[in-house]
């Protein structure tokens, strides 16, 4: 909400904008910022802001909202954190028509224009913030996992909605299976969404069931990706090389759908399914007669409709409580009120927010000196969040820790995955008691002091 109104309610620059005008001299851009040892750097282009689309430069909201949430949770100081929007134009007519846009009134630049001004924002970064971690933050299916590519090996950077999304989920997810007592490496996955968060989700849970004992052949074996089309299968030339990874053979489902694509429900009339996930912003995916025939099946069906805003929502976690009679294991990607059970208790809904994994994983950076975020350093996180889930200890618990856990949470996540970078020579040799030192001592607690007035009404002197 606060994206889409930035432009009537702008009043000062919190960040800073790059726009297209700027090319040839975005390195004199950065120097301008006012604090000159940026470590944390949040950057959009606004082409895919949550489930909204294209909002251009009102994308501003979310690296303002993201670096305040890196300081609130893993104690990151204001002073090193740096916001920033490439206006690079928008594609949304509204905007570019409306009175309060304060981007760039032009189409959204493509192809060599595109990444010509994107390789000199890189390079300006390495160049002004040699020390930068550089998250990437909303940036459209065609140019996430490009850009990902292209410059994880030149600096720390991940990108937080393919590589974040994908943690955080796997993190609850492990939770649930150790509640369940099948592990990863036996489920049957179905992801509904095939865009770069749903495939980056489905990379991870790849990568971690390798790494729990199977093959890579193995592992995709058992993954089902379903788009708006249907089932994600070989023989359809519409699928990007990151999507063809886990296209199923067509002679495979032969018996399925033999005149078309088999959609959600006959996959998952045709599959044991034990682990749904939802990345597609479809309102209402996850109907009563396919959870219905998921639950009957599966003691312990693990349902995670991810989708955010809460509108897009592939389900509400009260109708999957009814529908599995209270035996599915929930986590969304919005907020929902609690569940109440049949005994009254009521259950708090987990929250699949990347709030869980991207402040530790800053921390984690700054205070190992990590050159490089590798994936096995986002398997550490997911895996320390799983170790976190109150389900282990009560099944009837949520599978993600209480907000309020989070300072506390952010600490053993960047515990592990520093550990990590070391352990990948992507950062300096170090023990674990020195680790842990040095993310406490790169913990800020703010101190405020005490100016409250004494009974005479004069001001107390200072705390």
């Amino acid at each position: 909400q606060a994206c889409m109104e930035y432009g009537a309610i702008y009043r000062r620059s919190r960040g800073m904008f790059i726009t297209l005008r700027e090319k040839g001299r975005i390195a004199e851009i950065l120097r301008q910022w006012p604090r000159e040892n940026a470590r944390l750097i949040v950057v959009t282009d606004g082409e895919r802001i949550l489930g909204l689309g294209d909002l251009g430069a009102l994308g501003m909201g979310i690296p303002i909202g993201k670096l305040s949430l890196y300081t609130a949770c893993a104690g990151v100081h204001p002073y090193y954190t740096l916001p920033i929007t490439l206006d690079v134009g928008t594609d949304n007519a509204a905007l570019l028509e409306g009175e309060f846009y304060i981007g760039m009134r032009r189409k959204r630049a493509r192809g060599a224009e595109y990444d010509e001004f994107m390789h000199e924002f890189v390079t300006a970064v390495q160049t002004v913030f040699p020390k930068a971690l550089l998250q990437w933050e909303d940036f459209g299916n065609t140019n996430a996992f490009r850009l990902l590519n292209r410059y994880r090996a030149a600096l720390p950077s991940f990108n937080d909605d393919i590589q974040g999304t994908a943690a955080v989920a796997l993190g609850a997810l492990q939770g649930a299976t150790r509640v369940t007592g099948r592990p990863l490496r036996e489920q049957n996955v179905v992801m509904v969404g095939a865009g770069s968060a749903g495939v980056g989700v489905i990379d991870m849970i790849a990568q971690q069931m390798v790494d729990d004992g199977l093959s890579v052949e193995q592992a995709r074996d058992q993954i089902w990706v379903v788009d708006v089309h249907g089932l994600l299968t070989d023989d359809r030339a519409d699928l990007s090389q990151a999507q063809r990874r886990y296209a199923q053979p067509r002679a495979r489902i032969a018996d399925w759908a033999p005149t078309g694509l088999p959609d959600l429900t006959t996959v998952v009339e045709n599959v044991d399914v034990g682990v749904l996930l939802g990345l597609s912003t479809a309102t209402g995916a996850f109907g009563g007669h396919m959870v219905r025939t998921l639950a009957a099946r599966t003691k312990r069906p693990i349902i995670f409709p991810l989708s955010n805003p809460t509108s897009r929502s592939e389900a509400r976690p009260v109708d999957l409580d009814f529908w599995t009679e209270g035996r599915a294991l929930v986590a969304t990607g919005s907020p929902f009120p609690p569940l109440t059970g049949a005994d009254g208790r009521r259950r708090p809904v987990a929250q699949c927010n990347n709030v869980y994994i991207f402040p530790a994983m800053g921390l984690a950076v700054v205070a190992s000196r990590a050159t490089r975020v590798t994936d096995a350093m986002m398997r550490a996180a997911a895996r320390a969040l799983g170790d976190a889930s109150p389900a282990l200890a009560d099944p009837a618990a949520p599978l993600l820790p209480a907000w309020e856990r989070l300072p506390e949470i952010a600490s053993d996540i960047a515990l592990a995955v520093a550990r990590q970078a070391v352990a990948d020579g992507v950062a300096p040799e170090r023990d674990e008691d020195a680790l842990r030192a040095a993310i406490r001592n790169t913990r800020w607690t703010p101190e405020y002091p005490d100016y409250s007035t004494d009974s005479a009404g004069s001001p107390a002197s200072a705390g």
